[in-house]
């Protein structure tokens, strides 16, 4: 597990679990907590988040990775999976974030934004110097194209936490991700 953030009372944590080294991220504010793709690996989340409150469970795709102790977690701490495909912005508790429609790696794909925190949580949309693949089920390298176009928006100051890897920052990434740098989409 890794301490990656402590800022505006946020609290971010990472742990890496799984065949394929997925990214769980544990963020706590106080006593409550949100998880950011709970992998497979639900002893480690129960462990981690010890007696505060779960508020909810944040998915940034549907893949079995990112996914494998989703319905652990929903039993366990008694919470409902929230449909966020209607609204944009968010309120959870002490959390505010906005949800941006990344589809490309596959169509459900969003990236959490904490714009007050300045992280943005991406998935397997964006990654250290990459992208993720779009040769898979769902997959669309034009719908990734037009994700990236919409991500080189955001200012560089932005740190990102990707689904697998180590984070990196929107202006790492304008500068050394192929994908990013904007030679390839334009």
């Amino acid at each position: 597990m890794k301490h990656l953030l402590e800022s505006n009372n946020m609290l971010v944590k990472r742990f890496i679990n799984g065949l394929l080294e997925e990214n769980c991220y544990i963020l706590s504010q106080n006593e409550y907590v949100l998880i950011i793709d709970p992998g497979s690996s639900f002893n480690e989340i129960e462990k981690i988040i010890g007696d505060r409150t779960v508020l909810a469970v944040l998915i940034t795709h549907y893949h079995f990775d990112h996914i494998g102790a989703l319905d652990e977690v929903k039993k366990y701490y008694d919470i409902k999976e929230i449909n966020f495909k209607s609204q944009k912005k968010q309120k959870i508790g002490p959390f505010e974030f906005d949800i941006i429609k990344t589809p490309g790696h596959k169509n459900d794909s969003v990236t959490y934004y904490f714009k007050n925190d300045k992280i943005m949580f991406t998935g397997d949309f964006l990654f250290k110097n990459s992208i993720g693949r779009c040769d898979m089920e769902e997959g669309n390298i034009f719908k990734m194209m037009e994700s990236i176009k919409n991500i080189r928006k955001y200012n560089g100051n932005i740190v990102i936490y990707p689904g697998h890897g180590e984070e990196s920052t929107l202006e790492d990434e304008f500068k050394y991700n192929p994908y990013l740098k904007g030679e390839l989409y334009e």
